[in-house]
């Protein structure tokens, strides 16, 4: 089992930055890909970003550029900064932690973006 904890959204104007972090604990050796994922009301939950061991980077098309992500060294937590952010990146943002045989999610952190 891993436990995800989120951490640092809020409400920030557009072109502000925000940075979200992720504590994980419990088997976080097990884990393959550490990632975030937002989701806003009546539209499924979206990959923003990823990370897989060997530190490969998955960024969805809309925040290359201006998102990053990155993990420590021991899997125990995965930090996304935000930059030039946009209404359009609103959302309830969840840590996604994979292992082999699960996904564990985190319970949400609500960025609110204002023009």
């Amino acid at each position: 089992q891993v436990q995800l904890v989120e951490s640092g959204g809020g409400l920030v104007q557009a072109g502000d930055s925000l940075r979200l972090s992720c504590a994980a604990s419990g088997s976080t050796f097990d884990i393959t890909v550490m990632g975030w994922y937002r989701q806003v009301p009546g539209k499924q939950r979206e990959m923003v970003a990823q990370i897989r061991r060997g530190e490969a980077t998955t960024y969805a098309s809309s925040v290359k550029g201006r998102f990053t992500i990155s993990r420590d060294d021991a899997w125990n937590a995965v930090i996304l900064q935000m930059n030039s952010l946009k209404t359009e990146d609103t959302g309830n943002y969840y840590c996604l932690a994979r292992t082999l045989s699960h996904d564990f999610w985190g319970q949400g952190t609500q960025v609110t973006v204002s023009s």
